[in-house]
């Protein structure tokens, strides 16, 4: 007889939470979890999945104009964000069922409250204390306000899923991921939008041929980009006024701050459990996610490695495989695609060309942009890019990057062929299928110069 109550206790019922959770009972664990605020964490319910139906939503304009050229004869199309965010919501709360049953099917005892650590083997939730073999914290992260005068005013992307009405002027600041995404989807849905953005380039963390050539795509598609400024204070008048750094006011109706998310680590109680954390809250684990408190364990966005849906989850099967079920796998960190919905998308796995010059790498670009077939008979002047970073010496593909119409799905087919060390060899052996963009990977004959 176990002197715990639980032989896992997982705090966060996210994507990665609810998996181990889930994994650990599978494996005969008696395992329990705790979440304060919804099931699938952010992914689910102010992220991925909304964020997406929001990306879908935002193409249907261009979807209508297009169809012109085609033959079709639409009438005046219309739009209602009110309808969108009641859809939206509908299909998020049968998600948050499917979690529910999911646990409960699992055999997880579901917590519904707020849960802290006391120390390496007990946490309290709502006045009662439990003990467990074993913690995991999964509790992701949080959107953080920039420290400006007049911050309080602006929303996040936690906020943009729910907003009352849909600005008819928005200013989004930041360049990243999120910036980029919704900065498209305001655009999308009529909104008269300018991105601020303190660096030279977007995507300041990938290839940097992606960041520059997504930019000029956006601000064809009529984003107004202001470069290498900063908001200083954000002030209210008859209108939201946002004062930049060289001193142009911008006034909106709505001001989203996407310049960045931080490890939610607050008021947890770890630090009085001996947790060790970084200095941005983030909770620091070895290669196994152990803390430095052996008993307890961390995995996804609360870990600040990489903040990615599918990193959490197979992170979190590890922990459970490992703790109860004596395996021994281990994260690959190595070739991990991503994509960022922005319009156009974005998709990337492996190496971008800085860092693979940085690894010392003798390296070869293949790359090209044209103007994809379904633009040919429309008035677009929309390009797709696609890039291939190679190592002389062996061939290896080490990087492929791509800005386009579903990037994302083109990319997760390659991202097997890197994670199998393909050559660029292999790639050239490669029929393609035509008439499609994808087969413009296995075409691409002459490296640049």
């Amino acid at each position: 007889m176990s002197r715990y109550d639980y032989d896992l206790f997982t705090i966060g019922a996210g994507s990665g939470g609810v998996r181990a959770t889930r994994w650990a009972a599978g494996f005969g664990a008696r395992a329990a979890v705790a979440e304060e605020r919804y099931l699938g964490g952010t992914c689910v319910n102010v992220g991925c999945i909304p964020k997406k139906l929001f990306s879908y939503a935002a193409h249907f304009h261009e979807d209508f104009e297009d169809a012109v050229r085609y033959g079709w004869r639409p009438g005046a199309p219309g739009f209602d964000w009110k309808t969108l965010v009641a859809n939206k919501d509908k299909e998020i709360a049968r998600l948050n069922g499917v979690y529910e049953k999911l646990l409960e099917s699992s055999g997880v005892r579901i917590f519904s409250a707020r849960a802290t650590v006391i120390d390496p083997h007990t946490v309290e939730i709502g006045g009662r204390r439990v003990t467990a073999e074993h913690m995991l914290i999964a509790t992701g992260g949080w959107p953080v306000k920039p420290p400006i005068p007049g911050a309080e005013l602006g929303f996040t992307s936690n906020e943009a899923f729910h907003l009352p009405e849909l600005p008819r002027r928005v200013v989004v600041f930041g360049g990243g991921y999120v910036a980029v995404e919704f900065a498209s989807i305001f655009n999308g849905l009529g909104v008269d939008t300018t991105l601020v953005y303190r660096g030279p380039r977007l995507l300041k963390s990938f290839d940097a041929d992606l960041g520059r050539f997504l930019g000029e795509q956006m601000a064809a598609k009529g984003i107004r980009i202001l470069y290498e400024r900063n908001i200083a204070v954000i002030a209210r008048g008859s209108s939201l006024e946002s004062t930049l750094t060289d001193g142009t006011v911008l006034e909106s109706d709505g001001v989203m701050l996407a310049t960045g998310r931080a490890p939610n680590t607050r008021a947890l109680g770890l630090e009085n459990a001996g947790v060790r954390l970084a200095e941005n809250g983030a909770v620091i684990v070895d290669e196994n996610f152990r803390t430095s408190v052996p008993s307890i364990h961390a995995i996804g966005d609360v870990t600040d490695r990489l903040l990615l849906t599918p990193v959490a989850l197979a992170e979190g099967m590890v922990v459970a495989d490992r703790l109860f079920n004596k395996g021994a796998r281990m994260i690959e960190y190595e070739n991990i695609p991503t994509t960022i919905f922005s319009h156009p998308n974005v998709g990337t796995v492996g190496l971008s060309e800085a860092e693979a010059r940085k690894r010392g790498f003798d390296i070869a670009i293949y790359r090209t942009t044209f103007t994809p077939l379904k633009h040919t008979l429309t008035d677009r002047s929309e390009k797709v890019l696609m890039k291939l970073v190679v190592d002389r010496a062996s061939e290896r593909v080490l990087g492929v990057h791509m800005v386009g119409p579903e990037a994302g799905e083109i990319i997760q087919g390659f991202a097997v062929a890197l994670k199998c060390g393909a050559t660029k060899r292999q790639f050239d052996a490669t029929i393609g299928i035509h008439p499609t963009t994808a087969e413009e990977f296995v075409t691409l004959r002459e490296a640049v110069a």
